[in-house]
């Protein structure tokens, strides 16, 4: 399915917010072959031609962190108490049941739900790669490749960021579901991600699964697959106490210091939830300059604590959002709830300008996952355009001058209109295009996934 036009295309947005502290008035963009031509400010009237975008236009977002096979779990987890490590039992019995046919259903449907939230382009953090008991399919990455033509089928653009999971802990074997995760090694590992084929909507990136899960004698042969390719790499990093406790242990090291001394960290490096750091950890990131990928409705919601993201920043870590589990997908909850949790845990307000915040949930989180071009509306850049309403409950009375504020304080995914992702329209007046019936196809999906 094509993801661009070669037609030139004109559109016309009340409001648009075109990367600094607040948004320019009748904004002309122009497009053309699914990319940005020319963009004009203060243009008083529609040209002929142009598709109205009535209301605050914002470059396409980024969810630079996704299961998407989570999206069966939402509202059924929250009947038990506990923590991270009873909810993973809940999460593994889904994994446990997914086909190739079937996680193709599940992705599509949840790549549609982010498209109608704004989101062009998922990260996805992929690691059930093999069949029930660990065998291969016959096609090795059957799992990967339907991620990727779910992405396509909802009209967005994917990273599949394809996890090396060696281990069930740190010098334990895989176990249960966790053998559908793990390839023999490191070298089989990259064997096999060496074999996925992108595309035009679609990047392939490494990751680390976490310092738990790959031997630390694994991780360079991880870290140089991708360095030799300039591919990104992520990894799970300090999501939990305990998991530092045990790295401590088995190396005496953290996992932030395991991961540098194995190549791990670096410009085209993300760490994600990187909650529970030291002060060497954080300057470790910072100097690398490791992005940092903030999960904040996840992390709320597995009661993983609040990650130091303010002092990442200001150590050299550019931010970025994903929604994880996707407990919610709504990439504005995400971006205010970086700042709204640095106030529960400071007592004190203003840590972030709103636009720093729409920063990483755009072209933060597109760098992030290895498509720098993108996440801003300017000549040359992907032709990704999402405009919120003004005339919701929500958004209603804002004013002009501070625009960027109530969209990042104050809208939802439900504002979110129209959606156009590489030039191509594929949310219209807030209804999925290409995916008649959202609803209808979770609904279906997840009722086969669980």
């Amino acid at each position: 399915m094509p993801m661009t036009s070669a037609d030139a295309v004109l559109f016309y947005a009340d409001h648009a917010w075109l990367g600094g502290e607040g948004t320019a008035r009748g904004v002309v963009i122009e497009t053309a072959g699914g990319r940005v031509t020319g963009v004009r400010q203060d243009v008083p009237v529609p040209p002929p031609g142009a598709t109205h975008l009535r209301g605050i236009t914002v470059p396409g977002l980024a969810n630079a962190h996704s299961h998407a096979f989570h999206r069966a779990l939402r509202g059924r987890t929250q009947r038990e108490r506990g923590t991270f490590w009873t909810w993973r039992r809940q999460m593994y019995a889904v994994a446990d049941r997914l086909t190739p046919d079937g996680y193709h259903a599940l992705a599509r449907a949840a790549y549609a739900e982010m498209a109608l939230a704004g989101v062009t382009c998922v990260g996805e953090f992929h690691y059930v790669h093999h069949g029930p008991g660990g065998r291969p399919y016959s096609s090795p990455n059957a799992m990967g490749e339907a991620l990727i033509a779910a992405a396509a089928d909802a009209g967005i653009r994917i990273t599949l960021l394809d996890a090396c999971y060696l281990r069930g802990g740190f010098g334990m074997p895989l176990e249960g579901p966790q053998s559908r995760f793990g390839d023999r090694d490191a070298a089989a590992w990259a064997e096999r991600v060496s074999d996925l084929k992108g595309g035009a909507h679609a990047r392939i990136g490494a990751a680390v699964h976490s310092a738990r899960a790959v031997p630390s004698e694994e991780i360079g042969v991880v870290s140089g697959w991708a360095r030799e390719r300039d591919a990104p790499l992520h990894f799970h990093l300090s999501e939990q106490v305990a998991e530092n406790e045990a790295c401590l242990s088995a190396y005496g090291r953290t996992p932030a210091e395991l991961l540098a001394e194995h190549g791990a960290l670096g410009p085209l490096s993300t760490a994600v939830h990187a909650t529970h750091l030291t002060g060497r950890d954080v300057t470790l990131l910072g100097d690398s300059g490791t992005g940092v990928c903030m999960c904040p409705t996840t992390e709320r919601d597995l009661a993983d604590g609040i990650g130091p993201a303010r002092a990442l920043a200001d150590a050299g870590s550019p931010l970025s959002l994903g929604s994880d589990s996707h407990a919610v997908v709504d990439l504005f909850e995400e971006a205010r709830g970086v700042e709204l949790d640095e106030r529960l845990a400071t007592r004190h307000r203003g840590h972030w300008l709103a636009a720093d915040l729409l920063r990483a949930a755009t072209s933060g989180g597109h760098a992030s996952l290895g498509w720098p071009e993108a996440g801003r509306i300017e000549a040359g850049a992907p032709a990704d355009l999402v405009t919120v309403t003004l005339d919701s409950v929500r958004m209603a009375g804002s004013a002009t001058g501070s625009l960027v504020e109530s969209l990042v304080f104050a809208a939802t995914a439900t504002d979110v209109r129209e959606v156009i992702a590489g030039g191509r329209h594929i949310v219209g007046d807030g209804h999925h295009l290409l995916v008649g019936d959202v609803p209808a196809a979770l609904t279906a999906a997840i009722t086969e996934s669980t």
